[in-house]
């Protein structure tokens, strides 16, 4: 209780908790729009159960390795060295979570550019990405640990203090979950939305990629670009809105 105390009186820690409030909630945005991609693959009625359960999925996992923290530092140790670089556990995690995301990203890409003829009504199992529920879950528990480990990490490498971290991750996992529905509908109403999302899943598949070979990209750098690439589509879509609602009224005078 003691140290409870201090840390409710030292100003450090109250920065340090803001800071890392809002480093998790970043890495937790990230996350939720991979939840939001699968889950509007899914009929209607099972969209908001999946992205719910992979939203708590991810509060387990961040939790969990919480509780293990000395483990999680552990996984930061070379474990090999091939062409003179090391790797470790969390590089090999990184590396083949960024894949995973790149491929995932890249396929739905092509489904949504190129997507399979409706046969006369009838749906096709080629017609959607992802037919069933535990498709869905597996491949968001895959990622929900690429991420937990990286928003660990960053969490451990921020401040020294549990208490810090738990807070920060029950913050982020709430703003997940307050915004899973808004945005995983708003991505599905607006095709070129579901787009911009998959490149940004691109781009953070490579810098996982990076990260896991030693070079790391500082967030700040992506998160910007992330920030201008959606400006630039909330302009189009303004634009797009305008345009609609003169033609609307040209229509109405019209008639």
């Amino acid at each position: 209780m003691d140290g409870i105390a201090q840390l409710l009186t030292d100003p450090a820690a109250w920065a340090a908790l803001v800071t890392l409030i809002v480093m998790e909630v970043v890495l937790g945005i990230d996350n939720l729009i991979f939840i939001s991609i699968l889950s509007n693959k899914l009929p209607e009625a099972n969209r908001q159960k999946v992205r719910r359960l992979g939203i708590g999925l991810a509060l387990v996992m961040r939790l969990i390795l919480l509780s293990t923290i000395a483990w999680i530092v552990g996984l930061t140790q070379p474990v090999f060295t091939l062409f003179g670089n090391e790797f470790s556990w969390k590089d090999l995690i990184l590396i083949g979570g960024g894949l995973f995301l790149m491929w995932k990203a890249t396929k739905e890409i092509h489904h949504t550019v190129d997507p399979a003829p409706d046969n006369g009504g009838v749906l096709d199992k080629t017609d959607v990405v992802i037919t069933n529920v535990g498709s869905a879950i597996f491949q968001i528990v895959l990622l929900d640990l690429v991420f937990s480990i990286d928003s660990i990490l960053t969490a451990v490498g921020m401040t020294e203090h549990l208490p810090i971290m738990v807070v920060a991750v029950l913050v982020s996992i709430t703003v997940m979950l307050l915004a899973a529905d808004p945005l995983g509908n708003f991505i599905n109403k607006n095709p070129t939305v579901v787009m911009l999302a998959l490149g940004f899943l691109l781009m953070i598949g490579m810098v996982l990629i990076a990260d896991g070979f030693g070079m790391h990209v500082p967030k700040g750098y992506i998160y910007a670009a992330m920030a201008f690439s959606a400006g630039v589509e909330a302009l189009n879509m303004w634009s797009r809105a305008r345009q609609a609602r003169r033609a609307q009224a040209s229509e109405e005078t019209r008639h």
